[in-house]
């Protein structure tokens, strides 16, 4: 491709655009370039400002970016930026306005502003862990029943290697998401949603005041009920405004919420609500997407569980009949409206290190590693919202996900503490319309996984969708393709997307992106704030923190929010076990793979362990082959692996299957469906084989153990086969 100098009419012209359009924008190139004196970046803000509209044929982005970039050098530069800050809008963010109230309090004389100093300010959060933590119980307007003995005990490391956060300290998050004080008020909206199939009517609206009544329903009706403090009751239904309700009342009741994912067969089900010890369930007779009507409350009953109390999922009455025991949403609720309790529910105030929410991650072993939060680790997930998503009242979030997995509870958290409005779509987050969803609820940061974006592009021919209200996105969950978020941006007039990458037993990130500094497509520009990440080298050693590498991710493991108990593993073993020390303190296990670039860029590689991210959930190897070597009859063994397509992006399922000496002819085009079909029915039906390799043999070490980081070198990527 050529340099942005030498782009033509003609080359305009080739990417779809009018001979009169190319030849107005060509002139507008050179007035850019003659501006810009050469400089890629600055020529690439200012095309992206006056040149580019959504609109515009994505090739005509790719021309005029690549060819910006076109003699760029990574090696010394690191990835080229796509977006950057200005002053007037850093000084307008969250931190941005910290910085400028005490960044001279808190830096002393170096303080310049907010982006001179923001790295900083990163630093300084780490090592002055009680100072920034304090300012950010005042930010986010913490409540406390019993004030913490202090912020952070560091005097018995050894016992608790993340040290002792707010010692002593009780609350309710759900009493903190949901109380009116100064920056929210009772009117101010609180969630904004959509049923599949209604995109041409207004939006619905619920306020905090509403939204404070129903939550105090749930809360007084479990109360009734029989369920006491202490409690877990799992959710099993999509993330609609009654599971926000839901997960709310039980927090605030004093119970604990175990999370299981929609999508989920009964054996998963019945996994989940064992190790947890569930008392109740809430879920949906059906999930209704589009024409089709998914059975959700037979699952429930295949695995067996406790009392389930059910909720339609289309209309007002179930589709079902209930099992003796289960009571129905209508008659469930009822209870609370018939007593004379008015007002609202007293919030059950209970330690910080009491757990609020189960959730579960994929481990090596076969069973997902149940992972509880506890009242602390909310707050992360609100630090991380207010400090690097920029969430303020006024804003209005959306984050397809569900409350099985991290980013449903992280969503409610990061929404609610910033005193800014959750937007709901109840149904495929993939069509156009949940696109349309997005302009007319002016969402203000969307998140999202990056298998979304190629379903978006494919929906859109053309974009012809208004999405300017958005300030950010962020993506979390795989690995993103610069292409598709070349394109993503382009929809919002070259917003940043702030990569995102963490894990449940975090409770947020480590590693993001920020309003702060210039993003670079498909790349982390910061370690989060109260965090220090390490990359050791392959033997263990944490590589300098300047210096452009590779290697396995390490935490310091004092930042707050992370997990120290597993419900079915020991969380040392897990996390410390083996890990190297530096400055006296054992490092805290994480399994990514990350590179360091020039200029501090960071990019995540996939995992070091055996589990792989498939579309956004992850999953392990051991899991996937477990279900694969029983699903047909030739099929001796397997091995599960996650690699991308050519072109970088979310990793694709890639089963190696060695065949049975014995076993007839069997083709993969066969054995892919068949690993498919026992994958979606006894595992997730959201999970996909991509391709399917056959191989003589699988590598393994001396202790026979199987060698899927060998057999992901091998194959590389899926044009490999």
């Amino acid at each position: 491709m050529a340099s942005i100098e030498s782009v033509s009419v003609e080359d305009l012209a080739l990417t779809g655009i009018p001979r009169a359009l190319s030849l107005e924008l060509h002139r507008q190139l050179q007035g850019i370039l003659a501006h810009t004196c050469g400089s890629p970046a600055h020529t690439w803000q200012m095309i992206c400002k006056e040149i580019l509209l959504p609109s515009h044929p994505f090739p005509l982005h790719q021309l005029l970016y690549y060819s910006t970039y076109q003699n760029w050098d990574g090696t010394k530069m690191g990835p080229p930026p796509v977006w950057m800050p200005s002053l007037e809008t850093a000084r307008a963010t969250n931190i941005g306005q910290c910085l400028e109230r005490h960044g001279r309090e808190l830096l002393g004389p170096v303080y310049k502003d907010p982006i001179t100093s923001f790295s900083a300010f990163q630093t300084f959060s780490v090592d002055n862990a009680k100072v920034y933590w304090s300012l950010l119980l005042e930010e986010l307007a913490v409540k406390f029943h019993v004030e913490p003995e202090c912020v952070l005990d560091t005097d018995n490391l050894d016992e608790c290697p993340g040290g002792r956060w707010l010692p002593g300290a009780t609350l309710n998050v759900a009493e903190c998401c949901l109380r009116a004080h100064h920056a929210r008020k009772d009117e101010d909206i609180a969630l904004v949603w959509r049923d599949e199939g209604k995109d041409d009517t207004p939006a619905e609206t619920t306020t905090f005041g509403e939204l404070r009544e129903k939550v105090s329903q749930v809360a007084i009706a479990l109360e009734i009920c029989g369920f006491s403090k202490g409690d877990a009751i799992a959710i099993d239904m999509p993330m609609t405004i009654w599971a926000v309700i839901i997960y709310l009342g039980i927090v605030l009741s004093g119970c604990v919420v175990v999370s299981i994912a929609d999508s989920f067969a009964a054996c998963e089900i019945q996994t989940r609500l064992k190790i947890s010890d569930a008392k109740g369930i809430f879920t949906q007779d059906i999930i209704v997407r589009g024409t089709k009507s998914i059975p959700l409350y037979t699952r429930v009953m295949e695995a067996d569980g406790p009392k389930a109390i059910v909720l339609p999922g289309s209309g007002s009455e179930l589709a079902v009949a209930l099992r003796e025991g289960d009571v129905s949403w209508n008659e469930f609720l009822g209870k609370a409206l018939q007593t004379d309790k008015s007002g609202d529910y007293k919030a059950v105030p209970v330690s910080v290190d009491a757990f609020s929410n189960i959730l579960f991650s994929s481990g090596t072993t076969g069973e997902p590693k149940a992972i509880p939060w506890t009242h602390l680790t909310p707050l992360k997930a609100a630090a991380d919202a207010w400090a690097h998503h920029d969430i303020r009242a006024g804003d209005v979030v959306s984050w397809p996900t569900n409350l099985g997995w991290m980013m449903g509870p992280w969503l409610i958290y990061a929404a609610f503490f910033n005193n800014a409005s959750i937007a709901l779509y109840n149904g495929s987050p993939i069509g156009l319309g949940f696109v349309k969803f997005v302009q007319d609820a002016k969402v203000t940061m969307l998140g999202l996984v990056p298998s979304l974006v190629k379903g978006w592009k494919r929906a859109c021919n053309g974009f012809d969708y208004d999405w300017s209200s958005i300030r950010c996105f962020s993506s979390s969950g795989e690995a993103s393709n610069e292409d598709d978020y070349l394109w993503l941006m382009g929809r919002a007039q070259f917003k940043p997307v702030l990569e995102y990458c963490g894990g449940t037993e975090i409770g947020g990130a480590f590693a993001t992106g920020s309003m702060l500094q210039p993003q670079a497509l498909s790349t982390f520009s910061t370690p989060t704030m109260g965090c220090r990440l390490f990359l050791l080298d392959s033997g263990g050693i944490p590589l300098p923190p300047d210096e452009a590498g590779v290697g396995e991710v390490a935490l310091d493991p004092i930042f707050l929010g992370g997990s120290k108990i597993l419900l079915n593993a020991d969380h040392y073993d897990v996390y410390f076990k083996g890990m190297p020390c530096f400055k006296g303190l054992r490092l805290r296990r994480h399994g990514d793979e990350f590179q360091r670039t020039p200029r501090g860029f960071y990019r995540a590689l996939g995992r070091v362990d055996d589990t792989m991210n498939l579309g956004g959930i992850k999953v392990s190897s051991v899991e996937i082959e477990r279900i694969c070597n029983i699903a047909h009859p030739s099929v001796l063994e397997t091995a599960a692996i996650g690699v991308p397509e050519a072109g970088g992006g979310p990793e694709q399922l890639l089963i190696v299957v060695v065949l049975k000496e014995s076993s007839d002819a069997v083709s993969n085009e066969l054995l892919k469906q068949k690993f498919n079909a026992t994958i979606q029915q006894k595992l997730n039906p959201l999970f996909k084989v991509a391709s399917v390799a056959v191989a003589n043999s699988l590598p393994r070490t001396a202790s026979n153990k199987v060698m899927r980081r060998m057999l992901r070198s091998q194959f590389g990527t899926l044009n490999k086969l």
